[in-house]
This record gives C-alpha cells, structure tokens and sequence, in this order.
C-alpha cells in the first residue's frame, strides 16, 4: 500500500475533526501518531537529537505546505494572533460569503463575529524587548524544561565602544542537563567518558521581523549565538512575506526561529528548528566571560552543574 502525502494526511486529519481549530504542533504529533511507519526513516535521521527537534521540523513542513493544503476549499488557515491556526469546514467553502445580507439570520452573525475577533491582530506594540524577555523565560522553563540567565548589556564592559556589544552576547541564555534523570551509573560513564551532559542554548529577541530587518536580526543571532548546540532568534510576529527568506538563512545558518506568544507564552511555538551543534564553541563562550559580568555567573552555574551536579532553583529563570 502506497504512503499517502503528507499534506493528505494533514487535510484527513483536519476533516475527521471538522470546526475544530489545531496548531501546526498539535496538527504534528497527530500525524506522527496515526502514520509511525512513514515517519520511522525520517525519524532516524542523525540530525533529529530527540522527539521535540524532530516535530519540530514536521511543524516547519506543515508551514511551508499551506498553499497545498488551501487548494482544498474546505481548508481554511488564520495567521493572527500567531501562531497560525487550521480548521475544516465542511458547511462553509473559502470562495463562499458567510452572510447573505438578503438572508441574515442570528447564527451567522455571532458566527462572523467569533472569527472576526479571533482573526484581528494581537497589538503588541505596547510591548517592549526588554517585556518579553520574562515571557520567552516563561516558555522556555514551562515546555522545553531549560534553566534561563538574562544578559544584561549593560553588565559588559563595552570595550567596542557604543553598539559594540549588541553583536557580542544574546539577551537569553539557558542549559539544558540532559543527564538530569539518568541512572548514577550512566551518568558516571558519559562523564568519565567525555560525553555531553549539558547542552546550552542561546536567544536573540526581537519584538518583530519584517522584511526591513530580517537579515540584520538574523546576522546579529548568528554572531551572537553560535557558540552555543542551539541558537535561536526569537520574535512575536512574523511578516508573512519573509517565510522562505527566514528558512534560506537557518538552514545556511543553524538558528532558528522562535514564534513568542505574549498572551499565552506556553502557546509559544519553534517555528524553524535550530540545527543542533555537538559541540560548545569555548573559545567564543571565555570571549563573552570577559566581557559581561552576567555570562560570566552563567558559566560558573554551569560549571558547578558539571562538578557536583547541583542546580538551585533560586539561581536561574530570574529576570
């Protein structure tokens, strides 16, 4: 029996749930669920590190393949509020008008009402960078279970004069102990061994990317963040004009792309998925140690995780 596309799956999946709005996460793992054996060789793929990078990467696919999916007239996609939303419907196709102003009735209007009200944009102009910084802490700890540092520019030493540093450090920084829950015994061997015990991540946060500062934003994460086995530029609102631009540079590049969610931070989404590097880039991380003051305490927590494997709740995720 032939697989069927990916794309069909997604579009049998939306219409056995027909009315019912899905994410492009949630809209993931049900694939991967009801098809394991057309995903099992891509899954196997080397540069999958764990579950989540690899749904990752089935959610960047599922974005990229919106116009396949709309060619079915029942298919309808909403972009804002982020994170973009699909749904089925069979009553309803995308070239119909909702409401007949001979034929009004009571129903259909509430009904134009609720999509109007979910579909208008979420206003995060009020908003500053240095605001989302607790939010993108809170995503980070809640879904991807990492201990978060702020690094603070104004902590570094500013040798390079005005600016100089904006191409230094990132705002965020986290490490992820992926030996938190192992066995003593594994755990002395991958150390004993020279085995990864941390991985350590980096974010650049931008309150938008639009296709006036998208390369900008993007260059400065990669000077910022390469140092790290996962580097990301983080944002809350994405032009739509700038999809493919975005993933052109994080596969030439390794970052990817965060999508923020301000109201509901757990509603976040790894738009583009880092390429995972397997190694620290220690030469760049000591060049930062001198510099700021606050990358500096990152790396001593880090080391006294590496020592005697202790983390104190009260020395991270404070902003």
């Amino acid at each position: 029996m032939s697989k069927i596309s990916q794309a069909q799956k997604i579009i049998n999946f939306l219409q056995d749930h027909a009315l019912t709005r899905f994410g492009a996460r949630e809209i993931a793992k049900h694939i991967i669920e009801k098809y394991p054996e057309d995903y099992l060789e891509k899954r196997e793929n080397p540069r999958f590190s764990d579950d989540r990078a690899f749904i990752s990467q089935i959610v960047a696919e599922i974005g990229a393949q919106k116009e396949s999916l709309v060619k079915n007239p029942h298919i309808f996609w909403q972009d804002k509020p982020r994170p973009r939303v699909y749904w089925y419907d069979p009553n309803t196709t995308q070239s119909q008008t909702i409401v007949d102003k001979g034929q009004e009735d009571k129903s259909l209007i509430d009904e134009e009402i609720e999509i109007i009200e979910i579909s208008s944009p979420v206003n995060h102009v009020a908003l500053t960078e240095h605001q989302l910084y607790p939010l993108l802490v809170e995503y980070l700890k809640s879904e991807l279970n990492l201990f978060c540092q702020r690094i603070d520019e104004k902590r570094s030493k500013n040798q390079r004069g005005n600016g100089g540093n904006q191409w230094l450090h990132p705002d965020i920084v986290a490490m992820q102990p992926v030996d938190k829950d192992w066995n003593e015994l594994v755990r002395a061997c991958v150390q004993n061994g020279g085995g990864q015990r941390v991985r350590l991540w980096s974010f650049e946060v931008k309150k938008e990317l639009n296709s006036s500062n998208v390369r900008m934003s993007f260059f400065q994460a990669v000077s910022n963040s390469s140092w790290a086995n996962e580097g990301y530029l983080v944002a809350t609102n994405i032009a739509n004009n700038i999809d493919q631009e975005l993933r052109m540079l994080s596969a030439l590049h390794g970052i990817g792309v965060i999508l923020l969610n301000p109201e509901n931070p757990s509603e976040s989404e790894i738009f583009l998925p880092a390429i995972v590097r397997p190694e620290i880039d220690w030469q760049s991380v000591n060049r930062i140690v001198i510099e700021n003051s606050d990358f500096k305490n990152f790396v001593e927590l880090v080391s006294t995780y590496y020592q005697i494997g202790l983390i104190r709740s009260q020395d991270w995720n404070k902003i």
